[in-house]
């Protein structure tokens, strides 16, 4: 028999190594910023900006005094952090772009496959163009190159050639995000962004693989094959299932089941001593907090339903009549619960922080302790976005609607 990991302890541990168990206080400038992104392993950058953007709702929903600027100073000025891809476009601790070179190379051939079929010839040609340009007259933005070339009518895949191009180099790792002006990114050569000792000896594919598991399964505290693969996105199937069988005759890995939020079982892998770090975890705070989208802890939709019962899709891209709930809506994490979501969104011109709509998951009961609860975290947010009130609008307390 298996040993078990029960729900409210897999949960525990869960949120603690994501920084959600604990009250968000505390400092989120310089260097404890960078070990708080260290621990949850990335953040996503988002460009909506309903309420703030998502990378700033991460952490402020971590570290209550955080400012965006501490951020802009570790990418930009300190070098601490850069800007690459996981799962999607993702905020990481320096240190891991030594291991990225397995991925730029990957990528070199699986975009050059697909971007063939999706983006209109000439791309290519503007490689060696953009990189002489960058290399003498400094760092370009999409709004620097390409003015005079020909655009498409259709969304993100009528790019113009250049504007492919430095997408393409920064994919495989010949540029680097400098910055960004506003949301807009501002590409330069990778030597001049990123420093020197991150990017020599990159590891061997069998350490780099190594590395992926294991802190992938730190970070997650358990998980599976899919899980383990999902968390970097950065090895294949192959790859993760040799790392796992050798792992299990090593003893570096053990087989739990976890109990999932409706009572079923889920086979995982985890470290042998995953039980005790469980118990040790702690009871997290009954502090209400409002969280981004794409939070780490809820990025995979899967394990957050099977762990919290909590379901949940982005409606930004399902047409307006066809919507569940609203285009961007903020899953609501209470103690160890997921207990709604809420749609509010920021009027910076009326420095109004409005809110349409809260729905309470089953069982939930929004009597006038958690409205306390709501209305405390609202004012924060609002706080937060330069925003002097929180309004609530006719109708925002909606009934639990079935999944």
């Amino acid at each position: 028999m298996l040993p078990l990991l029960t729900n409210p302890a897999a949960r525990r541990l869960f949120l603690h190594r994501h920084a959600l168990a604990e009250a968000p206080t505390g400092p989120a400038s310089g260097p404890a910023l960078a070990d708080l992104i260290h621990r949850i392993g990335f953040v996503q950058v988002d460009s909506i900006n309903t309420v703030a953007r998502a990378h700033h709702m991460i952490l402020f929903s971590r570290r209550q005094s955080y400012k965006p600027a501490a951020l802009k100073s570790l990418l930009e000025t300190d070098r601490a952090l850069f800007e690459h891809w996981t799962h999607d476009a993702s905020i990481l601790p320096v240190h891991l772009h030594r291991h990225w070179h397995h991925r730029f190379a990957r990528d070199t051939e699986r975009l050059h496959n697909n971007w063939k079929s999706w983006f209109r010839d000439g791309y290519e040609a503007q490689f060696d163009t953009i990189l002489r340009r960058i290399e003498s007259d400094g760092p370009v933005t999409t709004s620097d190159v390409g003015q005079d070339e020909v655009r498409g009518k259709g969304g993100w895949w009528d790019w113009h050639p250049s504007k492919t191009a430095l997408e393409w180099l920064w994919r495989t790792g010949q540029l680097a995000i400098a910055g960004r002006n506003g949301f807009q990114k501002i590409y330069d050569l990778t030597e001049r962004v990123i420093p020197h000792a991150h990017r020599t000896a990159p590891p061997d594919l069998e350490t780099m693989t190594h590395w992926a598991c294991t802190s992938a399964l730190d970070n997650l505290g358990f998980a599976n094959a899919t899980e383990l693969r999902a968390y970097w996105h950065a090895l294949k199937p192959d790859e993760v299932k040799a790392w796992v069988k050798t792992a299990l005759a090593r003893g570096e890995i053990i087989e739990i089941e976890i109990e999932g939020a409706g009572g079923q079982r889920q086979r995982s892998y985890a470290r042998p001593d995953v039980l005790s770090h469980a118990e040790s975890a702690p009871e997290p705070t009954s502090r209400l907090r409002i969280l981004s989208p794409f939070d780490p802890a809820l990025r995979d939709r899967n394990r957050a339903e099977f762990l919290f019962g909590f379901y949940y899709r982005i409606e930004v891209f399902v047409p307006e009549a066809k919507r569940q709930y609203g285009y961007y809506v903020f899953p609501v994490l209470e103690g160890s619960r997921l207990i709604g979501r809420i749609d509010c969104k920021a009027f910076r011109d009326d420095r109004t922080l409005r809110v349409k709509a809260f729905w309470p998951e089953a069982g939930v009961k929004l009597g006038a302790g958690r409205i306390a609860k709501l209305d405390s975290e609202l004012s924060r947010w609002a706080a937060f976005t330069d925003c002097d009130r929180v309004e609530f609008q006719n109708g925002w307390q909606r009934e639990t609607l079935q999944a």
